[in-house]
């Protein structure tokens, strides 16, 4: 339970705290996956808390990120289909039809036809929403790293390791 540097103090959280109480009130319950997943909530509402400081200052919300990114990792020319955007975030294709509008209306995605597929459309980032997703990850990921000061840099490849062993069932479509 307790973990800490050779040399230093042991460190405790709240987390310690809710497990101690939850082994007091009910001895009978193998409560260790709280001290995983009680964890993992508390680090996600603080990382919520970034994103929504870093996509604010730059007059986007999270959906807009999620879409706008998924456009930028694309490469040039930043482009995928309604149907790709659909699978890179998630959400159902009307879902998407309405991201989409929103999106084009503040000029930072536009609709072109596919190249491949006379009917077909794709969805292009415009310079303006090029240069604003990519100030909103920068600001992101010093947000990020700041969140990982506390972590020796040499144990963060373990830490990303354990939690891509954890999340990979998650990832699995044959479990959708």
């Amino acid at each position: 339970m307790e973990s800490a540097t050779p040399g230093t103090r042991p460190m405790h959280d709240e987390v310690d705290r809710i497990v101690a109480d939850w082994r007091r009130e009910r001895p009978d319950l193998a409560v260790e996956p709280l001290e995983v997943f009680s964890r993992i909530t508390r680090l996600a509402r603080q990382l919520d808390r970034a994103r929504r400081t870093a996509f604010t200052t730059h007059e986007l919300d999270s959906w807009e990120f999620d879409v706008l990114s998924a456009l930028r990792r694309s490469g040039e020319p930043y482009e995928l289909s309604p149907g790709a955007l659909v699978t890179a975030t998630l959400v159902t294709s009307g879902t998407m039809t309405n991201r989409i509008d929103r999106l084009e209306g503040r000029g930072l995605v536009e609709r072109h036809r596919s190249p491949d597929d006379r009917r077909g459309v794709v969805v292009r980032l415009t310079d303006a929403g090029l240069r604003r997703v990519d100030a909103a990850l920068t600001d992101l990921l010093a947000h990020e790293a700041a969140m990982l000061d506390n972590l020796d840099p040499a144990r963060r490849p373990e830490l990303a390791g354990l939690l891509r062993a954890l999340g990979a069932q998650f990832d699995d479509p044959a479990r959708s």
